[in-house]
């Protein structure tokens, strides 16, 4: 074989491992990557109080403060604060920060859930994530996200995929 024979099958050799390690990499992370893990909860409002902060418009803002406490794979407690835009037509706009503590999967620690809500009809639905960052205990490195629904003021189902980084 000649020098160029042999430098273009060095090159060819050497761009075929960079590809198969590379597809290797790729299938390695992919049997990695944790799915999440599901957790529900009942979710029961111990206590709320509502207090309005500007009436100088409609709609009104208020501040509410509420304690829960959750029950099932999220299990422990929960004072939240929310900010509320509340219509004429008694249908609001929120959102929320709260710290749980607790145990969440048989892991025990805390972790703040940040929420977006809107009440309608007297339900809410909600959206919430795990603030990064925010966890602690046996929770550290918690991420997730999830929502809850039912009656507002009352209680309500919630869920929470998660996983840790």
């Amino acid at each position: 074989m000649n020098g160029r024979a042999i430098s273009s099958l060095t090159i060819f050799c050497l761009s075929t491992w960079i590809a198969a390690s590379a597809q290797a990499s790729q299938e390695t992370n992919v049997n990695t990557a944790r799915a999440p893990t599901r957790a529900e909860s009942k979710i029961t409002v111990q206590s709320s109080e509502g207090k309005p902060y500007d009436r100088t418009a409609s709609p009104a803002l208020l501040e509410i403060r509420l304690n829960e406490t959750f029950n099932g794979d999220i299990d422990g407690e929960s004072p939240v604060r929310a900010l509320q835009v509340l219509r004429d037509d008694h249908s609001a706009s929120l959102v929320s920060m709260q710290r749980f503590r607790g145990k969440l999967g048989g892991r025990q620690g805390t972790f703040v859930l940040q929420g977006q809500e809107i009440v309608e009809h007297g339900k809410i639905k909600a959206n919430w994530f795990v603030v990064p960052g925010s966890a602690t205990g046996d929770l550290s490195g918690l991420r997730g996200k999830g929502g809850f629904e039912g009656d507002f003021g009352k209680g309500s189902h919630g869920t929470l995929d998660y996983w840790f980084d």
